[in-house]
């Protein structure tokens, strides 16, 4: 639970006009309270005109139907994994339970008394909302409209039904947060949409005066309620994509002309606003970058099916943030693990193993066109050609793309090195968006090194976000990053969770990314003022070498970290440490992404064994530390909510001028 201290900071980063805002918020809800909104007449004969076209299941693959069908299957049988909780109970869920900590949410509560960040409480918040944002129900719907199979049909028909009567409007922790309530109703669509030809679905939907108080309900709160200001991140792009997703789906309503005119203006101005012009999410944190483009893209193509286009600005933002993904995934389609990552998607319409990113990229190839500085794209997944279908009769976006692959995306910060097999990140980016930078974590001038996809120089990862504040602290900090901390505090400071008071200003110093030859990047951050901290990479065939510099007090006391990844294996002789790892052609198979766990594979699959040498600064007195608890040092988090051990490098000494270089074999 939050203190009387973190809010008097949450205020401090507030302007005037949210101020303002969020007092007429607490207005609302304090009417609410007493007194429901009401809605309008149901229309008497309401239809759903925004099916599928003809034919369209039949572009499917069989590889991805298949991969559907097995995530489809296990749910059937009533197990999922969320977050690194495997549950068995989803044959007939309990709404409110956390299978973590077996606490239960209250559920006849007014939403905005629910004290949801309290794990004491409440339980663990994120493993409760996952299940009601009704992802598997689109995932059983999609096995329905691949299969014919009404057995999917039904059990989607009886976990709506369930919540539904579980959660009346305003009551309980399923109407606390617009984001829950963006995607809750875009998976409504797409489950209407994917029931369409099993007979009970008009029944279950036009037909069904519960599903109209719902419907109505979550569309009013997302109207009314906008986040704004300091909150106006992922959360303001979800809350515009689900009201317009169901206002032109579902346009039955006095309101719904307005409510889609009101979501599509919005979303234009907010993705624009979350975007660099570079393309790159303004969180700086990658996977808020798919998950802002997948519903962008859900929302645009809502919008072309309903005869209501967005403007092309919306497109352009897309097409840009598509080309940004191209431009910096590792050659086995992997983007950076930078900053938070709570495992969130837009739409799933795909199983388990279905590569998350290549199924973004393969969307934009057929809505955009590939560019041939592109990576090859599977194109093997459900989602593509079912969204492409929709947005098939409105031009794209013709906004000028970059004619080779960008290295460095300026206003992000952002560059990539390449060199055969060998993809490294380096951060010279803005600390993160907005005042309170809610997902940024302490990374300024952080290093990420990758050898044929296998994470050698790792970012540890995000791990959680409430109820356990040290492991939080951890994976946010800055030695939790590959970079180095003086006098044993972060570079920003922290006031509290998803709050920065202070942010580190970084200013990168200088690029060179050949086609061919050694590549260099040099960029230095005032974190530590007055002294400055500078760093050097250079990337030259198989021998990446960092240089760390500070300057104005260079006799602090500093700590240099750098993480493995899981996979490696170290062996430290003095400032020497020899890496090992399995790798190779085919492995390893980290691109597979569990759309209802968000999880992150990191198993090999049993390539040809890797090594490396990393000569670290001898001027540091360096020690190897793995899964330790107290004080957190030593840990990787493959996916939100799960953690496993890994080798983190610490060097302890005075600050000066550090070489490290990392060769491979």
């Amino acid at each position: 639970m939050m203190g009387p201290g973190w809010y008097l900071r949450r205020l401090s980063r507030m302007g005037p006009a949210e101020v303002v805002g969020r007092a007429r918020h607490a207005v609302v809800q304090r009417q609410w309270r007493s007194a429901l909104p009401s809605p309008p007449d149901w229309p008497s004969h309401p239809r759903f005109t925004a099916p599928l076209p003809d034919g369209v299941l039949g572009k499917v693959s069989g590889e991805a139907v298949k991969r559907l069908l097995a995530t489809a299957d296990e749910l059937m049988a009533g197990r999922a994994e969320y977050f690194g909780v495997v549950r068995s109970d989803l044959v007939d869920p309990d709404w409110f339970v956390d299978p973590k900590t077996g606490r239960r949410a209250p559920s006849d509560v007014y939403a905005f008394d629910v004290p949801y960040r309290s794990e004491d409480a409440v339980g663990d918040i994120k493993q409760i909302w996952e299940p009601s944002r009704h992802q598997h129900l689109t995932v059983l719907a999609a096995a329905y409209a691949l299969t014919g199979s009404s057995a999917y049909a039904e059990r989607v028909a009886a976990h709506l039904r369930s919540w539904w009567a579980a959660n009346p409007p305003l009551r309980g922790p399923h109407w606390v947060s617009g984001i829950e309530l963006g995607i809750r109703l875009l998976s409504w669509v797409w489950t209407r949409r994917l029931l369409d030809g099993w007979a009970g679905a008009p029944a279950l939907f036009e037909d069904n005066p519960e599903f109209q108080l719902q419907l109505w309900h979550h569309q009013n709160w997302l109207a009314t309620l906008r986040s704004h200001g300091s909150s106006a991140n992922n959360h303001v792009i979800a809350e515009d994509a689900g009201l317009l997703a169901a206002a032109c789906a579902f346009g039955w309503f006095p309101e719904s002309a307005r409510w889609r005119g009101e979501a599509i203006r919005s979303l234009d101005v907010q993705l624009a606003r979350n975007t660099f012009d570079s393309g790159l999410n303004a969180e700086l944190a990658s996977e808020y970058h798919g998950l802002v483009l997948e519903l962008g893209l859900a929302a645009a193509v809502e919008a072309d099916a309903a005869g209501t286009p967005v403007p092309a600005t919306t497109w352009d933002v897309l097409l840009r943030m598509t080309d940004a993904l191209a431009s910096i995934v590792d050659n086995r389609l992997r983007p950076p693990r930078q900053g938070d990552a709570d495992d969130g998607f837009g739409l799933i319409v795909d199983g388990s193993e279905t590569d998350r990113w290549a199924s973004l990229l393969a969307t934009g190839e057929v809505l955009f066109g590939r560019l041939d500085w592109w990576p090859a794209v599977p194109g093997d997944d459900v989602r593509t050609p079912l969204l492409a279908s929709l947005a098939a009769r409105t031009p794209r976006a013709s906004g000028v793309r970059p004619g080779r692959r960008p290295a460095h995306l300026r206003d992000a910060g952002m560059t990539i090195l390449r060199s055969g097999r060998v993809w490294a990140r380096c951060d010279g980016g803005p600390h993160g968006f907005l005042s309170i930078a809610a997902h940024a974590h302490a990374d300024a001038l952080s290093v990420e090194v990758r050898h044929d996809g296998v994470d050698v120089l790792a970012d540890p990862g995000t791990f959680c976000y409430h109820g356990e504040p040290r492991w939080r602290s951890y994976f946010r900090s800055t030695l939790g990053h590959n970079t180095l901390e003086l006098s044993g505090q972060d570079q920003s400071v922290s006031g509290g969770p998803f709050l920065w008071t202070r942010h580190a200003v970084t200013k990168v110093l200088g690029v060179h990314t050949p086609d061919d030859g050694p590549s260099r990047w040099s960029a230095a951050h005032d974190g530590y003022a007055p002294s400055v901290h500078r760093r050097t990479v250079e990337l030259d065939g198989d021998v990446l070498k960092i240089v760390d510099e500070v300057l104005g007090d260079p006799g602090q006391a500093a700590r240099l970290a750098f993480h493995l990844g899981p996979a490696v294996t170290a062996t430290l002789d003095g400032n020497i440490a020899r890496l090992r790892w399995e790798g190779g052609a085919g492995s390893p198979t980290h691109g597979a992404s569990d759309p209802l766990a968000g999880h992150l594979a990191g198993s090999l699959a049993g390539g040809a064994v890797r090594t490396a040498v990393l000569e670290l600064p001898p001027e540091l007195s360096w020690a190897a530390h793995q899964g330790e608890i107290d004080p957190p040092l030593g840990w990787y988090s493959g996916g939100f909510g799960r953690k496993e051990p890994s080798t983190t490098l610490v060097g302890s000494g005075t600050a000066g001028r550090l070489t490290t270089l990392l060769r491979f074999s």
